[in-house]
């Protein structure tokens, strides 16, 4: 199912206390007299969108101000990956923006519940919505959306992808050989660094593990006199002063047997005394042994002290360990056979290089081919849309130039240019001044590119600026269309586009105990003949028929369109 802005609920924004939209698929109009509210809605949505905001736009009296969307549909599964990219919660059916103003200025936005930043807000806007009207939110006014439109409308994405992949080959394989292909001066530069660096690291014959064995041996020999006089201190307790243990423990062994003699029963604490006398026996023959053994040769000391004081200026120069420190070697020696073997590998890489170039111009010419047959395409279809809408003498053209160097989407730049009236030169859109030109010629694009065009909601503001008769119901018409593969917003003061919309939603503007407040709800039946009726000029028995007409040519062409 395509994504449809399901809710917008609105907290002390400006005029609004609180209002809570809930909304449909296919086109919906939005109508109000001058000043009742209506630029709230659009306020609200720009907010979602990432605009930057400030605490001018909270309700008088209010401290916070919080503005909420729920999109639903199964296509905002595709945005997943960004979402989680960007650390938020992805979707499953539904999509939930919220974004918070405080008084104190402490303001927050979120997606899915959780925190995010404007940055990323402004990201996903721009996925979801284009607002089109006297704002600022144009999507099409990119060059680099306008070649995704023309590709779009081209089918081209497959041919895309694939000269993308080339390109990006390219410029990793580029990038590195203008890293090797350096100045022969910081060459040698880094020659003399390298072979420093390895000759240091090798010369020190670093084995993995032998940090801890050197160090245990220096803290063992560092500590031998120590250790000497602690282990023969001991072994003369036990056995060698004249009150030695065992010479005490000698004259206990002799009473026990004589007590063994009298009882038998004491035989087992004269076999455990005996067991203690040889367990202790054996300790001090060892710990003699082992002060022994010490070697207290200074030579060895300062030997061992040399080489933990190497490992130490190792590590601080090439990593924190002795297995970084190895593994720096080996990547030293390892880039200095390539800087060595340099004129080899810049060959190898020179040839790689012309070898993906090669693909990638054959990449290229297949997408400009398809862009080359669509642009006259999609200009012709904009021009007879143009035409509905007004322009009958204007021009229209996507023009397809060629670059002298690749960029990220192809050799190929396109802008779209325009000419309201007749005897002046094709402009591109960005310079157009009136919003109501733009506006509806925005609309003549969204209506070429409707199938084509992800973004799931259309927002129009006001773009019946100077338009009325025919060219109104043209306008509607147009929307109308758009309401198929679209969900459409329109802010309208036009009758002939209002009826036009599927389902239709009033503001007003009340005053209440000295305050002042927007409201919205939506007419149906009797209420909506009634509010066309108003738009027409009044609520006259000539204006209420003229309102039903319209109603009733609005469900013709939607039973029309379904069959």
């Amino acid at each position: 199912m395509p994504a449809v802005l399901t809710l917008l609920r609105i907290k002390n924004l400006a005029l609004v206390e609180e209002l809570e939209w809930q909304m449909t698929p296919g086109f919906i109009a939005v109508t109000g007299e001058t000043g009742a509210g209506k630029s709230i809605i659009i306020g609200a949505l720009q907010l979602l969108l990432g605009e930057r905001a400030d605490k001018s736009l909270i309700r008088t009296g209010a401290d916070l101000c919080t503005v909420e969307a729920v999109f639903s549909g199964d296509s905002l599964q595709k945005l997943n990956p960004e979402l989680v990219e960007a650390g938020v919660e992805p979707c499953e059916d539904d999509l939930i923006i919220k974004r918070t103003l405080s008084a104190s200025g402490n303001n927050r936005q979120f997606i899915n519940g959780s925190p995010t930043t404007l940055s990323i807000l402004k990201n996903l806007g721009d996925e979801l919505v284009d607002l089109h009207g006297p704002h600022d939110h144009q999507s099409l006014l990119s060059p680099d959306k306008q070649l995704s439109l023309l590709d779009s409308f081209a089918r081209a994405q497959e041919q895309l992808e694939e000269y993308r992949k080339h390109y990006r080959q390219l410029q990793t394989l580029t990038a590195e050989h203008a890293a090797l292909n350096t100045a022969e001066t910081a060459r040698e530069l880094e020659l003399d660094l390298l072979r420093h660096q390895i000759n240091e690291i090798s010369s020190a014959n670093l084995v993995g593990g032998e940090e801890e064995e050197i160090e245990t041996r220096y803290k063992l020999a560092s500590n031998s006199k120590r250790l000497i006089e602690l282990a023969s201190a001991v072994a003369g307790k036990l056995s060698e002063a004249d009150d030695s243990v065992l010479s005490q423990l000698a004259e206990t062994q002799r009473l026990l047997r004589e007590l063994e003699k009298i009882d038998n029963s004491i035989a087992q604490f004269s076999a455990g005394h005996e067991t203690a006398v040889v367990e202790l026996s054996e300790i001090a023959r060892s710990l003699s042994n082992y002060a022994e053994k010490l070697d207290l040769d200074p030579a060895q000391l300062a030997a061992l002290e040399q080489r933990v004081s190497l490992f130490e200026t190792l590590k601080r120069k090439y990593g924190g360990s002795i297995a970084e420190v190895i593994a720096f070697g080996e990547r030293a020696a390892e880039r200095m056979r390539k800087i060595e073997g340099r004129d080899a590998e810049l060959e190898r890489l020179a040839n790689e290089i012309e070898n993906i170039r090669e693909q990638m111009n054959q990449a290229s010419g297949a997408l400009r081919k398809l862009r080359t047959k669509a642009a006259p395409k999609l200009s012709e279809t904009i021009r007879k849309n143009l035409v509905d809408l007004g322009f009958r003498q204007s021009q229209f053209e996507a023009k397809l130039s060629r670059m002298d160097e690749p960029a990220a989407n192809g050799f190929d730049s396109v802008e779209l240019l325009f000419s309201p009236n007749p005897g002046e030169p094709l402009k591109p859109l960005r310079a157009i001044a009136s919003s109501g030109e733009i506006s509806r010629l925005m609309l003549a694009i969204k209506s070429a590119l409707a199938a084509h065009d992800a973004i799931p909601l259309l927002v129009f503001d006001e773009i019946d600026t100077n338009v009325g008769g025919e060219i109104a119901h043209a306008v509607g018409a147009k929307m109308q269309t758009l309401g198929h593969d679209h969900q459409v917003i329109c802010i309208t003061h036009l009758p002939q586009v209002a009826a036009a919309a599927s389902t239709q939603f009033v503001v007003t503007k009340d005053v209440m105990r000295g305050r002042t407040y927007s409201s919205l709800r939506e007419v149906t039946a009797k209420a909506r003949r009634e509010e066309i009726a108003r738009m027409l000029g009044g609520k006259s028995d000539s204006a209420l028929e003229l309102a039903a007409s319209l109603l009733e040519k609005r469900s013709t062409s939607t039973t029309a369109a379904k069959d």
